[in-house]
């Protein structure tokens, strides 16, 4: 059952690239992720039943919005002008190096020691992320290289987040977090987003991709994320780092007929290997097998784990 969850959820947050793809030129990426975070605020809104939950949001308001701009607002964005001139499939890659960054943010401002491993992982990983847009670069598209940046751009944006959460946010609820940065991310994007409002009227599909970004793969996503963290560990439920991409190709390739290359699927092995090693996953897995199986934590983490994921 639990493997079950946590391929549902990698679906529906690889869905989330699609759907972005889709929305985007409609509805241009500030108007859209506005809407995003706004309903996926609307869907956690019950989590304020908890007199507790108000408490801590009100304590931690200024993190919050810290961590809304920079987990939501910036790197949503990015991603969204990202899936204007690049493949769905390519940025679900390209988001799994966010351990990488968050190693490296670790180790570069809050000194958090880096081990062979996680140095080795890191530069797999770039070597992976090189291996992905040669082709892309090669292509002498207009906009791409720009939009490739974009995406690589958020990801650092997620990497600073995490490192931030764990300093300012410790102890407070996860979906308290969860509400409160899609809640002020929301403040912040909704009157810079209102000048750039689509003028033309837009298609019922594409208001059904907006709905699905904003409940399903934001809102409803985050909910059950936290609950595997609550079930088997923030170790396992964090693995769906892995499994994003794989479901961002499969949904390009069949909905959009994006064409998947073999460097595409060269440079998506390399840069998991390098997440992996940079994020100790790896050296846990081979762990847990010498021990007779994956090594499960119990409970929640003591470590706020916002950002896996969301593009």
């Amino acid at each position: 059952m639990n493997l079950i969850e946590l391929c549902l959820l990698a679906a529906i947050w690889g869905a989330s690239f699609l759907f972005l793809r889709i929305a985007a030129p409609e509805f241009g990426p500030l108007a859209l992720i506005a809407l995003r975070v706004g309903i996926a605020a609307l869907v956690l809104t019950p989590v304020l039943r908890s007199a507790p939950a108000r408490r801590q949001l009100r304590a931690k308001a200024w993190p919050l919005l810290v961590v809304g701009i920079s987990n939501s607002a910036i790197p949503f964005g990015l991603f969204a002008y990202s899936t204007l001139y690049v493949n769905a499939g390519l940025d679900a890659i390209l988001n799994a190096t966010t351990p990488i960054w968050t190693a490296l943010i670790a180790a570069a401002w809050f000194q958090a020691g880096l081990g062979r491993r996680q140095i080795a992982g890191l530069l797999l990983g770039l070597a992976g992320v090189v291996l992905l847009v040669w082709d892309t670069l090669g292509a002498g598209i207009a906009g791409v290289p720009l939009a490739i940046a974009a995406a690589l751009l958020a990801t650092v944006c997620y990497g600073f987040a995490v490192n931030y959460s764990k300093r300012h946010l410790a102890g407070i609820q996860p979906l308290v977090v969860a509400f409160g940065s899609q809640f002020f991310a929301a403040i912040v994007l909704l009157p810079v987003a209102l000048p750039f409002w689509p003028r033309q009227a837009i298609a019922a599909s594409t208001w059904m991709c907006v709905a699905a970004l904003g409940v399903v793969c934001t809102g409803l996503a985050y909910i059950l994320y936290f609950r595997l963290i609550e079930r088997v560990g923030a170790a396992y439920a964090a693995s769906v780092t892995f499994l994003i991409p794989v479901f961002g190709l499969i949904w390009g390739a069949l909905f959009l007929g994006e064409k998947v290359t073999p460097s595409m699927l060269a440079g998506c092995a390399v840069v998991l290997l390098g997440t992996a090693l940079a994020s100790g996953k790896l050296e846990n897995l081979l762990g847990g097998r010498r021990k007779g199986g994956l090594r499960v934590e119990q409970g929640l983490s003591s470590e706020i784990k916002i950002n896996n994921k969301l593009p």
